[in-house]
């Protein structure tokens, strides 16, 4: 067991800024609470605008550096970077824990998950080249050498939401500072301590390039700054599509990679193992108190076996340990903060005076609200259409595949979708009728693999994740003629 949080044996983590390599701080201290126990467990310094200019001034300069970095050097950065925070897995997980109350077991998964994300990474850049072209296919080409590299962009503005507060950083900065770029990252004010000690790790490093990252924490004005300056030619988002809009308004003409909301859904075939299905359904839903963009919202299922997966849904559900986010057997915590836990409160209310039915849950337990099943629903509730960002989910009732497959995609979202099945003909149509930018069969839509592309289509966003693919993101083609 882990234990029980003691706020006698709490050290408060204090993040700083870095303008570059260079550490600092300033007398504008936010204090952040653990959403469970409401004691202080961080603080950081509250940036200006103008400290924002002051950091892509800084990561202009050092891009030049960056960009005349030897591939060996950024490799045996990315690399010795990975091999300290394996080192620090459990210190990680802690600083997890205390900032966004996500359970101990599962934080300590994401302090590993970002370790080997940094890792891949590494691998993917010797793979990021470019290839010579046939020039001599027309006549006028005959005599020319053709090809095409690499390069990088120059400055990245990224910015990174609280649900993963380690692992969807490196998912930014480790591309793009492997990429031969500079980076000023903008975390999220729930979970400074996560980025601040990974940033430390990398500028701290004796493969560091001087500079190449700057930290500085801030509202939407320092948002706003870092996306709509001319400095970063790359900005990379991962948050709201309220948000991703904004962005998209105020870039300009950059590269923009966007990783915006979901509201995943899946279909239980009647032939599906029912079992197995409730299983993986109940804990794609309440993972991380259902704060996560492909998190497991609704749940399409075939009339045949609808009574029967409900019954195990609400048993699978019952075993999970709600509670203290410091306990190593607790699946679930509380939601990131009071704003969230009262929308969800009032969502299922609004829901249950339309005609909706609480399965499970539903009542706030000793300050957390817990997993949540609802029935009877209908395709206009909140609930349903709308990404719910916490533990709640949706049982429908269908007729059979082609309804499930309308209403999976009658959604303005588009992240990742999933079916139960033992049909290959409905596999093979789901994989080309789904409206998503992943699909997944026999396991739920909350599944995600770090080495490969993640990203959405419609309101989902613009862009791909993944070592390989963000190394995409964060470069741009050169060509090059040669007579």
């Amino acid at each position: 067991m882990f234990g029980i949080f003691d706020s006698k044996d709490a050290k408060v983590n204090e993040a700083k800024i870095f303008f570059g390599s260079e550490e600092a701080t300033n007398d504008n201290i936010v204090e952040i609470k653990n959403p469970y126990s409401k004691k202080v467990v961080s603080t950081y310094p509250l940036c200006s605008v103008e400290d924002a200019k002051r950091a892509l001034e800084i990561a202009k300069k050092a891009s030049k550096i960056a960009a005349k970095s030897s591939l060996s050097q950024r490799i045996a950065w990315l690399e010795d970077v990975a091999k300290k925070l394996r080192e620090r897995v459990d210190d990680f997980a802690k600083l997890i824990v205390d900032e966004v109350a996500k359970p101990y077991s599962f934080a300590k998964v994401e302090a590993i998950r970002c370790a080997e994300t940094i890792e891949i990474t590494a691998k993917e850049l010797i793979n990021l080249h470019g290839e010579t072209i046939a020039t001599d296919a027309t006549a006028s080409g005959k005599d020319a050498l053709a090809y095409y590299k690499r390069v990088p962009v120059g400055v990245a503005s990224c910015i990174t939401p609280f649900n993963f507060p380690l692992n969807l950083v490196a998912h930014k900065i480790a591309p793009a500072l492997g990429a031969g770029n500079a980076v000023v990252l903008k975390p999220t004010p729930e979970a400074p301590a996560c980025s601040y000690a990974l940033a430390k790790l990398f500028i701290e490093s004796e493969y560091a390039i001087k500079d190449a990252l700057s930290l500085v924490y801030g509202d939407a004005e320092v948002g706003s700054e870092l996306v709509s300056n001319p400095i970063p030619r790359v900005i990379s988002f991962t948050g709201s599509a309220q948000v991703g809009r904004i962005i998209m308004q105020n870039a300009g003409i950059k590269k923009v990679a966007l990783e915006l909301g979901g509201n995943a859904a899946t279909y239980i075939d009647k032939d599906a193992n029912l079992e197995d299905a409730a299983k993986k359904c109940a804990f794609g839903s309440f993972y991380n108190s259902g704060q996560v963009c492909i998190s497991l919202q609704r749940i399409y299922v075939h009339e045949d076996i609808y009574d029967k997966f409900a019954e195990l849904m609400a048993n699978e559900t019952k075993q999970f340990k709600v509670g203290s986010p410091y306990e190593e057997d607790t699946f679930m915590g509380p939601l990131i903060n009071e704003d969230a836990k009262l929308r969800a409160k009032s969502w299922v209310a609004s829901a249950i005076d339309e005609g909706a039915v609480a399965l499970a849950g539903g009542k706030e337990i000793d300050g957390i609200f817990p997993p949540t099943i609802m029935t009877e629903v209908t395709d206009d509730m909140k609930i349903v259409c709308q990404e719910v960002f916490a533990p709640i989910v949706s049982l429908v009732k269908v007729s059979g595949y082609d309804e499930a497959i309308e209403k999976i995609n009658n959604s303005p979202y588009g992240l990742q979708y999933s079916i139960f099945t033992n049909s290959l003909k409905l596999t093979k149509a789901f994989i080309d009728d789904a409206e998503a930018g992943g699909v997944v069969v026999n396991d739920i839509p909350t599944v995600r693999f770090d080495i490969q592309p993640y990203g959405g289509s419609k309101q989902s966003g613009i862009g791909k994740e993944g070592p390989k693919f963000a190394l995409e993101e964060f470069t741009e083609i050169k060509s090059v003629v040669i007579f």
